[in-house]
């Protein structure tokens, strides 16, 4: 009731401040609003009556009996929050955690960017029937941040989750009178990623979950260095990772420098000191460059395939030069990236190229089980696999010129 009363009174301190504006416009008042908030007898009987409906497990209640909390977040905000997180509007590369944590069903608003296509948008693909009719709350679309406050204030979220400089989250929360809380923007399979599913743990009360899945990331990534730790470098091949996703797709001449897949992997990668950028940095190279490496083994982001093919056919005679072409040892594999890194897809990859890379090491996995197991983990979809190679951006050999 108190949620009700709370709403309307802000629908009218809107509908006084900026008329009938639409709700896709980014509203700055220039100063704080306050939001006023009634309680009567009636109202605190159905809100009790509400929370006994929840449930202490499935809220969070905090045991303490405190109406609020105070946290620091990743950009040393100290942030009031309520004691109870049940609903939450994520921006920046919070969804990918949230849905990560099991919190997608207490999703009130969400980004126009997060309404999926392809399966590649792992996280949001799954989550496509429970997300589709939300508010649309902001984007995040080709590095542009936008977010649109009088739709964050109608959803009526306990909380703002963003991966935002302090600035930003700072006037998200002067806009909309809502706890903001800003984590890492998280660099796969680097501790920051740690820190940000642990924050989110906290402000939403499930770090039993945030600690669950940390571990995993843990203990698959100390599989994958235990693996290749005593492989001699003169026994591996020289592989390169092109066609990259950064700023839209491209062809072979866009390439992984750095890729995170590689490195946990110790591959032999030619491209290892094009950027000192960490991560999955994509650059793009001369096509010379390439033939001057001249890699072994390549893969190829399987959504920009199409454009390698195109290029094939344009330009037959350079890539019949690459004995990587001439071998047939040319794979692909899912984007990782889309509005940030997933984490489910890599770890499949890092599989998947190490059995190719190093068959005997890999000798003991099963591929298909294992991708079933992390993406069940992830994403609640054991299938998945399936759903990849459905959309034609699954994991496979490749052949051009066909």
């Amino acid at each position: 009731m108190k949620k009700r009363i709370s709403l309307i009174l802000t629908m009218l301190i809107l509908l006084t401040l900026v008329g009938c504006g639409g709700g896709s416009q980014d509203v700055d008042q220039g100063k704080d609003e306050t939001v006023a908030e009634a309680t009567t007898p009636a109202a605190v009987d159905e809100e009790q009556a509400e929370a006994e409906e929840i449930g202490t497990a499935e809220a969070g209640v905090d045991d303490s009996g405190a109406d609020t909390r105070v946290i620091v977040d990743a950009v040393g905000r100290e942030v009031e929050l309520p004691a109870q997180v049940n609903s939450i509007v994520p921006l920046g590369n919070t969804p990918r955690m949230i849905t990560y944590l099991g919190l997608a069903d207490r999703v009130v608003g969400i980004g126009e960017c997060e309404h999926a296509r392809s399966p590649i948008h792992a996280y949001a693909y799954v989550n496509m029937d429970r997300w589709q009719d939300l508010p649309n709350v902001g984007t995040d679309a080709m590095g542009e941040t936008a977010y649109y406050p009088e739709e964050i204030i109608l959803a009526a979220p306990d909380v703002i989750l963003c991966t935002y400089a302090k600035d930003v989250a700072d006037k998200i929360q002067q806009q909309t009178g809502i706890p903001t809380v800003s984590v890492p923007q998280g660099t796969l399979f680097q501790d920051d990623y740690d820190q940000a599913l642990r924050m989110l743990g906290e402000v939403c009360q499930v770090s039993e979950r945030a600690e669950e899945v940390i571990a995993f990331i843990d203990s698959n990534l100390t599989d994958l260095a235990s693996r290749v730790a005593n492989i001699p470098q003169t026994d591996k091949s020289t592989v390169l990772g092109a066609a990259a996703t950064f700023k839209g797709g491209h062809s072979i001449d866009g390439i992984y420098t750095n890729y995170s897949v590689f490195k946990i992997l110790e591959a032999n990668d030619v491209a290892i000191d094009v950027s000192e950028n960490e991560g999955a940095s994509g650059v793009m190279v001369d096509k010379e460059q390439i033939l001057s490496w001249n890699p072994q083994i390549i893969f190829f982001d399987a959504g920009n395939i199409e454009l390698v093919r195109t290029d094939y056919s344009d330009q037959p005679d350079y890539f019949n030069q690459l004995q990587a072409v001439q071998n047939g040892e040319l794979y692909q594999w899912p984007n990782s990236t889309w509005h940030w890194s997933n984490v489910e897809i890599p770890l499949v990859s890092s599989y998947y190229t190490g059995s190719i890379l190093y068959p005997e090491a890999f000798a003991d996995v099963d591929f298909e089980a294992k991708a079933s197991e992390i993406f069940e983990f992830f994403l609640g979809e054991p299938d998945f696999l399936k759903v990849l190679e459905y959309a034609g951006v699954g994991y496979q050999k490749v052949t051009l010129g066909e």
